[in-house]
């Protein structure tokens, strides 16, 4: 009784985030506020001679350096496939983006929701929280990314009612059946933005001899990616080194091209929806018949992707009013609801 007054007390007087700490991108929620910082999961690490590493950049600045940095300085994303890769950079990143959002001279450290896989081991768990308290924050929940997103998504998780999401973010693509505030069923697959954009890269390389960095396949992911073919495929103007000279170079690359090198991504996607179908309770089978398949994530916004899901399932197939922030949203909203959040969190 005294400790949740307590920690009540202590809510009055700092500012509680909800985070969505993505493989891509990191996110956070203020309590009262809505989202007041996204950033890229990227950090720029300088070795010293002693072997020592000094953070020198985070976010979007660190991102600006991937792929031009000397031999001393590295552009390093801490989290894979959803997980934490590097514990000592997460911590820094952490840190900053936690600051950055509540500032440096809050009375109480925040209370803070952090979203993680449908799945994440114990010692992953662990490792979350960690990273988090040594960051600064004062107590840790985890909400599971499924049921952050269909919360963001405008979805009512805790009726008895069959929900399916289909979140694909930069490491995995996660679809869940949820119902009565859990997850009734769910299959993660390590396929997302970055393994498109790395198919990107491999396809142009292979077809085209062309050799192109990560941030530029996102670019061409975003502009001209599309899961479905086109009657008439657009094009892009494409810089990279042409690897038959050595020379730098510009060439015409068409969407009929992206969608070919996506191919493989997509359908894999397609068959993690499809097996879980076939494992949906008959029950919860039949509501989601009515309301179809919801996206949320990045990955949602590849073009006809939607469409791609609809024509292999036959069911509705709807996007979410913003993707990108649906985990974000969905945690904050968990982080204002205090009933909510205990109901929700692990």
């Amino acid at each position: 009784m005294f400790s949740s007054v307590f920690s009540g007390v202590l809510g009055a007087f700092s500012h509680d985030v909800a985070i969505d700490l993505g493989t891509a991108n990191t996110l956070i929620y203020l309590r009262g506020r809505g989202v007041v910082c996204s950033e890229p999961s990227v950090v720029a690490v300088h070795q010293t001679r002693r072997g020592d590493r000094e953070v020198i950049a985070v976010g979007t600045e660190a991102k600006e350096m991937i792929g031009r940095t000397p031999g001393d300085i590295m552009a390093i994303r801490p989290l894979k496939d959803g997980v934490i890769a590097d514990f000592e950079v997460t911590e820094a990143m952490l840190r900053h983006f936690i600051r950055q959002a509540c500032g440096r001279s809050k009375m109480v450290r925040p209370r803070a929701v952090i979203c993680i896989p449908y799945g994440t081991t114990e010692v992953e768990k662990r490792a979350v929280r960690e990273s988090a308290e040594s960051a600064g924050a004062r107590e840790v929940h985890l909400l599971e990314e499924p049921l952050a997103a269909a919360i963001g998504a405008q979805l009512d998780v805790t009726e008895p009612h069959g929900n399916m999401i289909v979140d694909i973010g930069g490491g995995t693509t996660e679809v869940a059946v949820i119902s009565l505030a859990g997850i009734v069923y769910s299959r993660s697959v390590k396929v997302g933005g970055d393994a498109m954009d790395q198919a990107i890269v491999q396809y142009l390389k292979r077809h085209r001899g062309l050799l192109i960095g990560p941030r530029t396949a996102e670019d061409i992911k975003i502009r001209i990616g599309t899961a479905v073919a086109e009657r008439q495929p657009a094009e892009l103007k494409v810089k990279g080194r042409d690897l038959t000279t050595g020379f730098p170079t510009l060439i015409g690359v068409t969407s009929e091209e992206v969608r070919r090198a996506l191919q493989e991504s997509v359908q894999l996607i397609v068959d993690t929806v499809i097996s879980a179908l076939e494992r949906t309770p008959p029950e919860l089978a039949s509501d989601i018949v009515d309301k179809g398949l919801v996206m949320t994530g990045g990955g949602a916004l590849l073009k006809d992707l939607d469409r791609a899901l609809r024509d292999a399932t036959g069911l509705p197939v709807i996007v979410a009013d913003n993707p990108l922030d649906a985990v974000v949203l969905g945690s904050g909203r968990a982080l204002e609801q205090l009933d909510l959040l205990r109901e929700l969190c692990a």
